[in-house]
């Protein structure tokens, strides 16, 4: 039988504006009207129910408690009274936070960070995926190992595992240690597997184009409407996190690999940017980036500036992109005819990065505006570039045809008694394989 979901408290705390420097407001959670909607989101994902929510708003942030002291006491008797079972914060706790809140209010205490990774505990399902998930929790876990007592157990235990004099924190962050070892050397190997598999298809003629955007704005749907892959949608955060990646067609018949990512969000945990660099590399050695956006969200903006940073992080910002605005089924029938432009500045404001970044409007769940969006990818595309070719093929060439009508789209055919002269717009690469067949204009 399943487990009743956790009955949580969400918590907020909003710094004043005069203690906020130009930097740090357009990173801070009270920056959205509703700071604590993405974080009841991130709750419900991980199997929580959501029963209240408290925000306080202090002029500096306490190192005791994060809070007051008086708003600690409001929240231990709302705990009493309601009957909590976890107190989740919008903030990342220091340990010393984390133990003196969890004895004071005698409920388990989580921070957006552990929310976070225990959310993509549970949706990895490779090897890999598992590995860095693995790494990232003994990362943020380390320095919070004090006062936990016995908890750590599971990671070992028995005879000779502790030395003379050695206390179980002493010995808890050994095993941390060397199994933090451990996982670094096997996803160094996996990152060196990835190189190989990614040196082998570069190799062969196809561009990459990654997925990349906040989590929840419909890459998913979009990559399964591209791709029919099948992958995972719904409306949990990060429901995706294994990186697919599949070939697609474009309109100009040339084959291309589309890789979907884990989605980003606000203040990813540096542990799992740097945990998941293997995977992030992908998009960093993608030709070309779909930015996807959900055109209906009210916070657009300042989602594609925390996407935009995290690329900055793995070195990816200076990629080609695309902006697609997705979830264009959900707009009024008014907002839907407005171009491209309009949506632009409406969304995203007179953003410097992207002023001049092509877009396109399409819905991944209807497949509206797809076919637009192929076109711009063919067109934005630099590798493999397509050109206009007349070939004029001996009749007994048929592989050669059949790779034109494979690989190629073909404009006009006309068949001779010994030859068949055939004008198609072709990629680069099949152009050079039938060099030999080229008739010059």
């Amino acid at each position: 039988m399943r487990a009743p979901a956790e009955r949580t408290l969400l918590v907020g705390v909003e710094l004043t504006a005069r203690r906020r420097s130009v930097s740090t407001a357009a990173e801070d959670p009270a920056d959205s009207e509703e700071p604590l909607e993405e974080l009841a989101a991130l709750a419900e994902s991980a199997g929580a129910r959501v029963v209240g929510r408290l925000t306080q708003t202090r002029t500096s942030l306490d190192a005791a408690t994060l809070l007051g002291s008086g708003k600690v006491e409001e929240l231990r008797a709302r705990v009493e009274a309601e009957e909590i079972d976890s107190v989740i914060f919008d903030r990342e706790l220091t340990p010393t936070q984390l133990r003196n809140l969890q004895r004071q209010l005698g409920a388990k205490v989580l921070d957006r960070t552990q929310l976070i990774l225990d959310i993509f505990a549970s949706r990895a399902r490779t090897s890999e995926g598992q590995l860095q998930v693995e790494l990232a929790q003994l990362n943020y876990l380390l320095p919070r190992l004090t006062g936990r007592g016995t908890q750590m157990s599971r990671l070992g235990g028995g005879i000779g595992t502790r030395g003379p004099g050695e206390t179980q924190l002493e010995t808890d962050r050994r095993r941390i240690g060397s199994r933090i070892a451990k996982l670094k050397k096997e996803i160094e190997r996996v990152r060196a597997t990835r190189g190989v598999q990614r040196s082998q298809r570069q190799a062969v003629p196809l561009s990459t184009v990654s997925l990349v955007g906040y989590t929840n704005a419909g890459k998913s749907t979009l990559f399964n409407r591209l791709t029919g892959a099948g992958v995972l949608a719904d409306a949990r955060l990060f429901a995706t996190l294994d990186p697919i990646v599949r070939q697609i067609r474009l309109p100009s018949r040339r084959q291309v690999l589309i890789s979907d990512t884990v989605g980003f969000i606000r203040n990813l945990p540096t542990t799992l940017v740097e945990a998941f660099r293997a995977t992030l590399e992908e998009v960093t050695a993608a030709a070309l980036l779909l930015h996807v956006v959900d055109v209906t969200s009210p916070i657009a903006a300042e989602q594609t500036a925390h996407v935009l940073k995290v690329l900055a992080e793995i070195g990816a910002e200076t990629a080609p992109q695309i902006l697609v605005f997705n979830k264009s089924d959900r707009l009024p029938e008014g907002e839907r005819e407005q171009d491209l432009a309009a949506h632009t500045h409406r969304l995203l404001g007179e953003s410097a990065r992207l002023s001049d970044t092509p877009a396109a409007l399409v819905s991944g769940k209807t497949g509206d505006g797809v076919p637009e969006l192929l076109k711009l990818i063919d067109e934005r595309l630099v590798q493999d570039p397509v050109a206009r070719q007349r070939f004029r093929l001996p009749l007994a060439e048929g592989r050669a045809l059949h790779l034109l009508h494979d690989r190629a789209a073909i404009v006009s055919k006309r068949y001779e008694d010994t030859y068949c002269e055939v004008v198609a717009d072709a990629p680069q690469s099949i152009r050079d394989k039938l060099a030999e067949f080229a008739v010059a204009e």
